[in-house]
């Protein structure tokens, strides 16, 4: 009766053990489910990789052979896809065998990169790699290329043409003027207006007062005002007219003093110049223009020439000049400084007007072919925008496309 008893009470005990254990299985089925992360692995599928891998040397002005450019198309899973990716991973190997150091890292999206830190002539393999956080792609690979300083800029093919037709203008004209052949310079009202000053400043029995600027010897502005003075200082000997030079730089005084005394050579009468009349002031620009404004008031030119480069103090000069009642004629390539002299002088020589007058004066071959090519490579560029504007109005963008490039 006892062991039936046992039996009967062991039965029971393994009854409910089952049953609890079912119970909680229902529970856990029909209860909230745990999370996914808790029950699923970590992404083990890579992202799909990249594709179409290049790397050429790198081609600009100023390089040294230590660029290579680096393009591929991003992966299927970037973007658009299934935006699987993260970024992508660019590898360097000086040989084929493996992916190297790890170069950089590119974002999602990015299609491209330039490699900056190339040792000149050393050949490179590249490997760029499709990131998702987790798992690399397949690695698409490229090699091998080395970078080369370059010589010249293959992208810039446009402007070479362009100077190299300018030259070749210059260089024609140049040889065609050392030849004697007559070429045509249009003579510039402000040349009339220069004898017409001097003319004046004789019949009232007073002085020329020119000034070649405060520029250097080596402005190409104050080159061409001491070509323009020996042709004034021509016709103040003829006249026997003063004519006073104040210079504000030693070595443009000594330059002006061999002028003015080969061109009163040149007309025969070398007894007539006058040293001292070619006066060194001041090399500071306001001493300089207080000393030339003493001059105006004491010595009362008649006639002011103003020709090269000027600065600030360009408007002290004119308004004195005018105030002392001189007729005044100004010239300058200092963009800046024209609206005054154009103001406050009776003509003015504008921009590049001061070299046409040095050329058409001096008659000198480089002068003259300088002049003539530049009118000529104006002609030419006029009418290559002109033909650009009409191309690329009828779709024809190769030969627009040619100039944006280059």
């Amino acid at each position: 009766m006892m062991r039936a008893s046992l039996a009967v009470l062991s039965i029971l005990v393994l009854s409910l053990t089952f049953g609890w254990a079912w119970a909680q299985d229902e529970l856990v089925l029909e209860g909230v489910e745990p999370a996914l992360s808790d029950t699923l692995p970590p992404d083990l599928i890579p992202p799909a990789p990249a594709a179409g891998l290049t790397a050429v040397d790198y081609v600009d002005n100023n390089d040294s052979g230590n660029k290579i450019d680096l393009s591929w198309t991003t992966s299927p899973d970037d973007g658009d896809g299934a935006a699987d990716v993260t970024g992508y991973q660019v590898w360097r190997s000086e040989t084929a065998a493996g992916p190297g150091d790890t170069l950089a890292f590119v974002a999602a999206g990015q299609a491209g990169y330039l490699d900056e830190t190339a040792e000149p002539g050393t050949p490179y393999y590249y490997s760029v790699t499709a990131f998702d956080g987790t798992n690399h792609s397949d690695a698409v690979s490229f090699g091998p290329v080395a970078g080369a300083r370059n010589w010249f800029t293959a992208t810039r093919a446009a402007v070479l043409v362009l100077v190299s037709v300018f030259f070749g203008l210059v260089l024609v004209f140049t040889q065609l003027a050392e030849r004697g052949a007559k070429l045509f310079v249009r003579r510039i009202p402000g040349l009339n207006a220069i004898e017409e000053a001097v003319g004046r400043a004789t019949e009232m029995g007073r002085p020329v007062l020119y000034v070649p600027g405060i520029g250097e010897i080596d402005n190409i502005m104050t080159i061409a005002s001491l070509t323009i003075l020996s042709h004034v200082a021509k016709i103040t000997a003829r006249y026997e007219t003063p004519l006073i030079v104040p210079t504000a730089r030693a070595v443009v005084m000594s330059a002006a003093e061999e002028v003015v005394k080969e061109a009163y050579a040149e007309v025969g009468k070398p007894d007539a110049y006058n040293r001292d009349n070619i006066r060194y002031l001041s090399d500071a620009q306001f001493a300089f223009a207080g000393a030339v404004n003493g001059i105006m008031l004491r010595e009362k030119p008649a006639a002011n020439l103003y020709l090269g480069a000027f600065w600030a103090e360009s408007l002290l000069l004119a308004e004195t000049g005018f105030e002392a009642g001189a007729i005044q004629v100004a010239g300058t390539a200092m963009v800046s400084q024209l609206p005054f002299f154009v103001t406050a002088c009776d003509y003015t020589l504008l921009g590049e007007e001061l070299y046409a007058a040095s050329a058409y004066l001096s008659r000198e071959p480089k002068l003259l072919g300088g002049l003539k090519g530049s009118d000529w490579m104006k002609v030419v560029t006029i009418v290559l925008i002109a033909a650009g504007i009409i191309m690329n109005l009828v779709g024809a963008d190769a030969f627009v496309e040619w100039f944006h490039t280059s």
